[in-house]
């Protein structure tokens, strides 16, 4: 039966790919792509032959009820992003919601994520998270970390490296200067970088050398402690 794949695409390093994913983009007929070219270099990368086409931001609202429709009619589509698991912080929602509401299956497959490597080499509590993806850049964005402060779990934030030092000043202000956190950058990738400490040390830091890549910062929660232990669970 035919189905919506949404598949997992690395985020760094090639090799960070699984073997089912290959065997999945090789399999459908079609591949949703964020961006064709970098996505091109991945399936010439693993010997992909199978065509393309775009499906981003700014055309998912008009073409997701089509795709939806040729899905129905009985071909296999898989959805990828430039980076990451569909949906996260990427197009997808909009497609997924289409499918579903037409009835159509949708699989996703498990794979990789910019954010839970960041958030397991923080060093921070990880058992308890909220993940906040990217911060409005205007409207509603002091709202937001307004109410980032009030929680007690650690915080996941995507940021650009172009607005990461604005970030964490503004974090700063609100959260104070001694809350900790973590930068991860180009995860997976020859020159990953996973640098801790307080909000004031990191801007301190990456004003003086202005950072490169995709970048996730990690935010302790407003109860943090450095002795904390995380409760034992069944399982």
């Amino acid at each position: 039966m035919a189905k919506l794949y949404l598949v997992p695409t690395p985020v760094g390093n090639l090799e960070d790919i699984t073997l089912r994913a290959i065997r999945i983009l090789k399999e459908v007929s079609l591949i949703l792509a964020e961006d064709t070219r970098k996505t091109g270099l991945l399936l010439k990368h693993y010997g992909i032959e199978t065509r393309m086409q775009s499906h981003h931001m700014h055309n998912e609202h008009r073409t997701a009820e089509g795709i939806a429709a040729r899905i129905a009619g009985g071909e296999s589509i898989a959805l990828v992003t430039d980076a990451g698991t569909p949906g996260i912080s990427d197009p997808g929602f909009l497609l997924v919601r289409s499918c579903i509401q037409t009835g159509i299956e949708v699989e996703t497959l498990p794979g990789a994520t910019a954010f839970v490597p960041a958030l397991v080499n923080s060093g921070l509590p990880c058992d308890r998270f909220y993940f906040e993806g990217f911060l409005p850049h205007k409207k509603g964005r002091q709202t937001r970390i307004a109410f980032l402060q009030t929680l007690p779990c650690t915080i996941v934030l995507y940021e650009s490296p172009f607005r990461l030092v604005k970030t964490i000043e503004q974090l700063a202000v609100v959260m104070g200067d001694e809350r900790k956190a973590c930068v991860s950058r180009e995860i997976s990738k020859m020159f990953e970088e996973n640098r801790r400490g307080t909000l004031a040390e990191l801007a301190s830091h990456y004003r003086e050398h202005p950072p490169k890549g995709e970048i996730v910062l990690t935010v302790a929660g407003n109860d943090y402690r450095s002795d904390y232990i995380p409760e034992e669970t069944e399982g």
